[in-house]
């Protein structure tokens, strides 16, 4: 298993879409930009077939400091979820 880095996925788009890779890398920038700010919204994105980018929110709770075991209240809070669409599931495991 590796990890594609982002200069990686830029090489990848620009030959796919035969563009430079300075283009390339508007394009990517654009894309998680445009992920980024619906998110931060609120809002869903969402690509059919691919998947889904949405926003859950975590309640506040009380926790535990795993080194004093003193309880500490951890804040509510939003994070960022993504859920793959069927086609990628189906391509993914074929």
């Amino acid at each position: 298993m590796s990890i594609i880095t982002k200069s990686e996925l830029i090489t990848q788009v620009a030959n796919q879409a035969n563009l430079s890779k300075v283009d390339a890398e508007k394009v990517v920038a654009a894309l998680l930009d445009a992920i980024t700010i619906t998110l931060k919204k609120g809002d869903d994105m969402r690509f059919t077939g691919f998947g889904t980018f949405s926003v859950q929110s975590a309640p506040a709770r009380t926790g535990r400091n795993p080194r004093t075991g003193e309880e500490i209240q951890i804040k509510a809070s939003k994070k960022p979820v993504f859920k793959a669409g069927k086609t990628l599931k189906d391509t993914v495991n074929a």
